[in-house]
């Protein structure tokens, strides 16, 4: 008891008082006695619940000490709520049964003429057939049923949703151009013989060296400061770009009749379900509104909101109820990326054209092809995908040829369960061999045969959270160890995300599917957006949060698409909160922004961006897409010469983009 009472003292007490009062004292060791907790994790639930409460009324007296007791039983008892439902469902069933099918009848005709190979007739022959042994592989697993002898079989997750497995070699269409952007420029000609030199100079804008951090040791207080340093410089950015004072801002949380703008958080006032308009709330950052929630009221105007969004909103709160919006204030943008005239100029010497020449030469573009994971299908580890992708990189000479992760992906059923045979190799004893020996056959082997092909190539590799080669597990996510990994001297491992230089263009890449978790995530109040797409609406959230990751928190992962491993789970967001600064754009907005996700692909122009989804490389039953890009060089006008000043580099005028199948 004394060491409980002692620990609680150094934990809780606030110098001068070295000792807490015995009242204060003996509720917090009935909270620890109750939870069965130690004084150090009691202390952690009382920073979390302080700062739930706000600054102002997390006084540690008795009071508070009791409803903070309260608070954790209301937690412990909504979770066990929460579980009794969970094992009421799963003691029903994930389906229930439609009545004339417990009759003996079919649901609604559908499997009429399908004769099953063995029919359930009560609960005990289900639970019996879980627990025998499968007379199929485990990959099939997943799918719950079996096939039929004679070639027929009862529709499963996989026909049901059209995405049956089809060979590789079978796969339609390949090559076909699925979508074209700027199709009246030429597509790059390839050179009799591929170049001498490399054509590409590649920078990285990002500090890499600063994504080699611990992961997993993120500190409540640091997390905390990191949120609410986002909000106060969004509020200096809207105050310089605005031309506002100092006294046009105020606490959004404080009744008032005067009209005030408020910089904070959309957030939403449950953990549980989507953000809707009704418990949606602005949370304040500590240094302007004590770090306090208010429900937001916007009545008019068609506006987007997703949990994370820092936003500027002109607005009262008459009753101190809610804070009532009349108008929100733009964000004002990151400047376009620019380049000295000699450095552009420096740039075309590398490309073989002078300014007398002419810029539009097919064979003088660059030709970047650009394509992410997974790169081989969910029943095989053939990596066929990847390998029509160096082919295609060789036929073309390629001047750069991006890949983002996974490359070995976590949620692969063969590699999630470990049931696969390692490809016979001289080098390799199968019965040592380790996931190392698994990528530098799979992944390596094709990429090396392409770099002796074109020693010009410059390969980019971004990992992946699903990727299980890197022990780095968290985003923002430090980079793959090429050495290792017996990647050619031509491949160049990033971060995820990262920002890089192409020649002078201003390159963004991230991993991390984020369109997919805003569609999911966002909400319009108001009218519908005006006239702009979802897939136009969703890239210029990043472009104006200024970050490759806004949404706060992401997305619970079972709530994403179910996988093809035996849990089917997506591996989700494991964010690190504590280094989401290495997210941000910090300098200028990027020429491009590489983007892929599980929503259709795409190429769209998003102020002055240009935003390219390619798709995977390889679905998990069927071929991919890639993309492939074509680069004239930048021409600096008479004008611009004329006034010497920076110029910028309107990739989006000079770039054309082929969406194509593998």
């Amino acid at each position: 008891m004394a060491t409980i009472t002692a620990e609680l003292n150094d934990l809780f007490a606030i110098p001068p008082v070295n000792e807490l009062p015995l009242d204060i004292s003996g509720e917090l060791q009935s909270i620890c006695r109750l939870h069965a907790i130690s004084p150090k994790e009691l202390s952690y639930k009382w920073e979390s619940y302080s700062m739930k409460m706000g600054s102002e009324q997390t006084q540690l007296d008795l009071p508070t000490a009791r409803a903070f007791k309260r608070d954790l039983q209301e937690i412990v008892e909504r979770e066990a709520r929460s579980k009794s439902h969970m094992r009421s469902a799963d003691r029903r069933g994930a389906y229930a049964t439609p009545r004339n099918a417990a009759k003996g009848g079919d649901v609604l005709g559908m499997i009429e003429g399908i004769t099953p190979l063995q029919q359930s007739t009560g609960g005990s022959n289900k639970r019996k057939a879980t627990f025998d042994t499968p007379t199929v592989p485990k990959l099939s697993k997943p799918n719950g049923m079996s096939s039929p002898s004679d070639g027929r079989s009862l529709p499963s997750r996989t026909t049901q949703t059209g995405n049956q497995s089809v060979p590789f070699a079978e796969r339609q269409s390949p090559g076909q151009i699925i979508e074209t952007f700027n199709g009246h420029l030429n597509v790059h000609e390839a050179p009799i013989a591929p170049h001498s030199e490399p054509r590409v100079k590649l920078t990285a804008n990002t500090d890499l060296k600063r994504f080699r951090y611990r992961p997993m040791a993120m500190h409540l207080s640091e997390a905390s400061e990191i949120l609410d340093d986002r909000i106060d410089e969004f509020q200096s950015f809207v105050q310089a770009h605005h031309g506002l004072d100092d006294s046009a801002f105020g606490n959004a949380a404080a009744q008032g009749t005067n009209e005030i703008i408020a910089v904070g958080r959309i957030a939403s006032d449950s953990l549980e379900g989507k953000l809707n308009a009704a418990s949606m709330v602005l949370e304040l950052s500590r240094r302007t509104g004590a770090g306090l929630r208010i429900p937001l009221k916007v009545d008019s105007g068609a506006c987007g909101f997703f949990p994370g969004q820092i936003v500027a909103v002109r607005g009262v709160n008459p009753s101190g109820d809610y804070f009532s919006v009349s108008k929100l204030l733009d964000i004002p943008l990151l400047d376009l990326a620019a380049s000295s005239q000699t450095t552009i100029d420096g740039f075309n010497q590398r490309l073989d054209v002078t300014e007398e020449q002419d810029h539009s030469i097919p064979s003088k573009a660059l030709n970047v092809l650009f394509a992410s994971g997974p790169y081989t299908a969910d029943d095989n580890l053939a990596f066929e995908p990847l390998q029509a992708l160096c082919q295609k990189a060789e036929e073309t000479c390629a001047d750069m040829l991006i890949l983002i992760g996974p490359f070995l992906d976590t949620e692969h059923p063969l590699l999630a369960s470990g049931d696969f045979e390692v490809p016979n190799d001289p080098s390799i004893e199968p019965d040592r061999a380790t996931l190392v020996d698994v990528f530098r056959l799979l992944i390596a082997k094709p990429l090396q045969a392409l770099a002796q092909s074109i020693p010009s190539i410059t390969i980019v590799c971004i990992p992946s959270t699903r990727d299980i080669m890197n022990k780095h597990v968290s985003w923002p996510q430090d980079n793959l160890p090429g050495k290792k990994l017996g990647l050619p001297k031509q491949a160049k491992m990033v971060s995820n995300p990262v920002t890089v230089s192409i020649n002078e263009i201003v390159v963004a890449i991230s991993a991390q599917d984020i369109l997919y978790e805003l569609r999911s995530s966002e909400i319009t109040v108001g009218d519908e957006s005006k006239g702009s797409s979802l897939l136009e609406r969703l890239p210029r959230h990043l472009i104006e949060q200024r970050h490759f990751f806004p949404l706060y928190p992401p997305i619970d992962r079972t709530l994403l698409p179910k996988v093809g491993t035996e849990e089917g789970l997506a591996t989700g967001m494991p964010m690190d909160v504590s280094y989401l600064k290495l997210g941000e754009w910090l300098d200028a907005r990027p020429d491009m922004l590489i983007q892929p996700s599980a929503l259709p692909q795409f190429t769209k122009v998003v102020e002055n961006v240009l935003v390219v989804n390619p798709g995977p490389v390889s679905k998990r039953k069927g071929a991919g897409t890639f993309a492939q890009m074509t680069i004239y060089p930048r021409k600096i006008t008479v004008q611009e010469r004329s006034q010497g000043a920076m110029v910028g580099h309107r990739l989006f005028e000079r770039a054309r983009v082929d969406v194509v199948r593998i």
